[in-house]
């Protein structure tokens, strides 16, 4: 089987002889392990299975400020900090709960397309999807920002509905231009949850976030393209309503949150998982040969029953050392 087709039979809940596996890096840390390995194309050799981009608003340099980035969004990132590949927001492009201030998002077609294309013709025999990062939520606080995020669906509620609502009709406008090809899945980039708990916790987010998540996973899914979700933190109450709106796969499963044995049995018929190897805890704080075993217990876990893509729980930070990730990836190539 190809790739792409392991990755299927995965996403369909049936063990593969082959468990598909991915990874990626921040800038920081590409760049520790092309100065280790001494060669900037290191990775080949570890192609996964997966092959996506993210879309989340195109950012443009701002001459005037150094390491600074505004997004079609109107949201200006500062980049200059430790965080080089999103940022933080600088100041909040809506300062009061007024739809009125909403600054109508560029829909960067022409650009969109071209890395639709792109995407395509460097696939080969992957699993092929395109997603929208901050999807919701994080659109919301970054519009905002994420303490009168939170406020405002307390005290202002017909404002938030009203903004969410904008959001998800730009996002619903993007899922079509990606229904035009043949991706196999669309992916939803949206953090809700904490180390403990939801940030805005389940009622909220099934009032604000679950209605609209429905219609886009339910416009993805149009023409059978599969839906995957990504969400740091600790968001099990809400596993039910993801399944029920429609989502294939979660990611990212952490580890030092999830109890892997009980979420495989609890869900693993009707959500596959994608992530389980910790880039918190154990890719930055174990020996190689630790690694090793922590994997090989991980996949004997997950593995039953497909519905399984084996990676880091995040893109692999500048503080994981080199021998760490040599040693996962040629794990992770066994099986």
């Amino acid at each position: 089987m190809t790739k792409r087709e392991i990755v299927i039979q995965a996403l369909l809940h049936k063990e593969t002889l082959n468990v598909p596996y991915h990874a990626e890096f921040t800038l920081q840390e590409y760049e520790n392990m092309v100065n280790y390995t001494k060669d900037k194309n290191f990775f080949d050799e570890y192609e996964g299975y997966l092959h996506y981009a993210q879309y989340w608003g195109y950012p443009t340099e701002l001459p005037d400020k150094k390491e600074h980035f505004k997004d079609d969004f109107g949201v200006t990132w500062n980049r200059s900090g430790a965080d080089k590949d999103i940022g933080v927001v600088d100041n909040p492009v809506i300062s009061e709960p007024d739809i009125s201030l909403y600054p109508t998002p560029y829909l960067n077609e022409k650009r969109i397309r071209e890395e639709c294309e792109n995407l395509l013709k460097t696939k080969g025999d992957k699993f092929c999807f395109v997603g929208i990062g901050f999807s919701m939520f994080e659109r919301l606080w970054s519009y905002l920002g994420m303490e009168d995020a939170l406020i405002y669906m307390i005290t202002d509620k017909e404002f938030v509905h009203e903004l969410l609502d904008k959001i998800c009709e730009f996002n619903l406008k993007v899922i079509d231009i990606f229904n035009e090809y043949p991706f196999d899945g669309i992916y939803f980039g949206d953090d809700w949850g904490q180390q403990r708990g939801m940030i805005m916790g389940a009622p909220l987010w099934r009032e604000f976030i679950k209605p609209r998540m429905a219609k886009m996973y339910a416009r993805a899914k149009k023409n059978g393209k599969f839906v995957l979700q990504h969400s740091c933190g600790d968001i099990q109450e809400i596993f039910e309503d993801l399944i029920e709106i429609g989502l294939d796969c979660y990611q990212t499963v952490q580890p030092e949150i999830y109890n892997l044995t009980e979420i495989k049995e609890k869900y693993g018929d009707r959500l596959a998982f994608w992530g389980t190897i910790s880039t918190q805890q154990d890719l930055t704080n174990k020996t190689p040969e630790e690694l090793k075993e922590i994997i090989k217990k991980t996949v004997a876990i997950m593995k039953k029953g497909g519905g399984f893509i084996l990676a880091p729980t995040h893109a692999i930070p500048q503080d994981v050392p080199p021998e760490n990730v040599i040693a996962m990836l040629n794990e992770f190539k066994k099986y």
